[in-house]
């Protein structure tokens, strides 16, 4: 049986392909159409998917798309006769934007397949199923206590249910505009970032300040009832009119004036900042407690956009009364691809489960002959080297920057090691450095730190693996002067634990570093400057080496140096 995996209604458009309950190939269709978070229809993604799996379109059996348009829409309407001002942001993406994407889908389907009888069968499968039970179908978990969390999907805003073997249970809801996404995307635009892009931004600006100086009056914005449900305070925000503007009036009065992009922080801004981020945190934990005690289970998957706070999981990972926590390496919209091809595989289906997404490497890779034949297309000088992890690793110690492109491509939107920026963490300014030289950021925004597993306990204080870069844990204090580069000003970092197994090469060049500096870490970064999609090409790579300052590219066993 082979399922397309579709995500293309809000954000982050992707497409998967399972063979028979095995991920084939996952892609983000910005990494192909270099639009970062796009929202169009997949068909480069697809085509790319099939090529890596062998098939054509007459191949594909089923096609399961992350969203149910006519879900809870009774609950829609209800809300649009007790909330809205005006009608008119309403309608347009509830009705206009969701009738363009279905037409949008249905024209892309009929260009390929004359009926609905001759193509693949089409699920429509509700949101939030295909984040918590779908990312649940291919934890690691038999058993576990599930938790969507987002802005909104079909207007639930998050998702508590249990999960074992094939079942799955819903336990509550909450629908908007009771949103702990949207409480998050306001002080993001507050603080003067994109919302539904910046939220990261946010994340690292949150240490900066004191969470103590606005934290009760932020507290009283949202509560968790019995059930888990959230309750907010709507004075204080706008997002429920459907209006860009996210804040009301009360809310300046009481906090100030927000920053525009490109001012200064302001000590407000940081400290709100702070106190949303502890009220997200505090908040979660409640829902998690209900759940624990729902279910008894040892174990939590939670997905979403929020799910990719690694601040608030590393919270849950040290204070839930869960052993561990699985969060899929594309947690949000992008993974719901995945996560609707395996509610219909396992959930609707029924089928065994038989694959545990432990591996993020399930994107394009490229020969050294292709490598080859385009750095020879553009004329470059480059070195081959047979020993290529023991060259980056004298790079490395010696305090160069370098582009690492190795491999299949990660899916989501952490660099995992194939698509990476790494330097020597050991040097105190290479943050300062790379923020101003590579990435083009703000300077206060941190770098995550990737150790071998074998050396995970001797710089972190974590008792789980975090093979994606998804939950946030201290450096030992008597570790942080070691890897300054690394070590957020709060004492923590967003630590990537790596196995051999999964990528030998990545893990072979960390491994020589620590042989050299004893130190077995490296500064890990995405692959690209600020606005721009991770690269996916040696094309992309190649472009943002030489309009940054990198001091070097290893891409395969090539390596150039400036």
């Amino acid at each position: 049986m082979t399922i397309l995996g579709l995500n293309y209604y809000f954000h982050d458009s992707t497409a998967c392909i399972l063979v028979d309950g095995q991920l084939v190939a996952a892609i983000e269709e910005e990494r192909l159409n270099r639009d970062k978070h796009t929202r169009v229809f997949p068909q480069m993604a697809v085509d790319r998917c099939l090529k890596i799996a062998g098939l054509t379109y007459s191949d594909i059996d089923h096609i399961a798309v992350s969203i149910k348009p006519t879900h809870n829409l009774g609950k829609k309407m209800g809300h649009c006769v007790t909330h809205l001002k005006t009608l008119k942001p309403f309608i347009n993406h509830e009705f206009v934007h969701a009738y363009n994407k279905q037409k949008g889908f249905w024209n892309w389907y009929k260009y390929h397949y004359n009926s609905k009888k001759e193509g693949p069968e089409v699920h429509f499968i509700p949101h939030h199923f295909s984040h918590a039970p779908g990312s649940f179908f291919v934890s690691p978990y038999k058993e576990a206590a599930l938790l969507g969390i987002d802005g909104s999907g079909e207007w639930a805003t998050t998702w508590l249910g249990y999960g074992k073997d094939n079942e799955v249970k819903c336990l509550g809801e909450s629908f908007f505009p009771h949103s702990l996404g949207s409480f998050y995307e306001s002080i993001t635009q507050f603080c003067g970032f994109r919302t539904s892009y910046d939220e990261g931004k946010t994340m690292g600006l949150a240490p900066m300040g004191d969470p103590e100086v606005f934290k009760d009056e932020v507290g009283k914005m949202v509560r968790v009832d019995e059930k888990g449900s959230l309750h907010f305070d709507l004075s204080y925000f706008n997002f429920q009119n459907m209006s860009w503007r996210r804040l009301s009036p009360k809310f300046y009065k009481t906090f100030g004036k927000g920053r525009k992009h490109g001012e200064d922080f302001e000590k407000h801004h940081m400290d709100l900042a702070a106190a949303f981020q502890r009220v997200l945190e505090d908040r979660v934990l409640e829902i998690c407690d209900i759940l624990h005690k729902k279910t008894k289970a040892d174990y939590l998957v939670i997905s979403g956009g929020v799910s990719l706070n690694s601040v608030m999981n590393g919270r849950i990972v040290r204070e839930s009364a869960f052993k561990d926590v699985y969060v899929m390496p594309a947690a949000g919209d992008n993974g719901t691809a995945i996560g609707a091809a395996y509610y219909l595989y396992n959930g609707l289906f029924k089928k065994e489960r038989n694959f545990v997404h432990v591996d993020p490497y399930v994107g394009t890779s490229y020969t050294n002959e292709e490598i080859e034949k385009v750095l020879k297309g553009a004329k470059l000088d480059y070195e081959y080297h047979e020993d290529i992890c023991e060259k980056a690793a004298s790079l490395l110690e010696k305090g160069k920057i370098i582009g690492w492109f190795q491999g299949k491509m990660e899916i989501g939107p952490r660099a995992l090691g194939s698509r990476s920026i790494l330097a020597n963490p050991a040097f105190p300014d290479m943050k300062d450095k790379i923020n101003a030289e590579v990435k083009f950021r703000e300077a206060y925004r941190p770098f995550a730190p990737s150790a071998i597993v074998e050396a995970k306990d001797d710089f972190f204080d974590l008792e789980v693996e975090a093979p994606f870069m998804l939950k946030v844990c201290n450096v030992l204090p008597e570790k942080q002067s070691v890897i300054p580069a690394v070590t957020h000003v709060d004492g923590s970092a967003r630590l990537q634990t790596v196995r051999k197994e999964l990528h030998p090469r990545y893990y072979e060049v960390i491994e020589k570093l620590g042989k050299k500096t004893e130190v077995p870490v490296v500064l890990n970064t995405s692959f690209n400057i600020q606005g721009e999609p991770v690269v996916e090409s040696p094309k992309d790579a190649i472009r943002c080496y030489f309009s940054t300052g990198l001091d070097a590219l290893v891409i395969g066993n090539y390596v150039l140096v400036k």
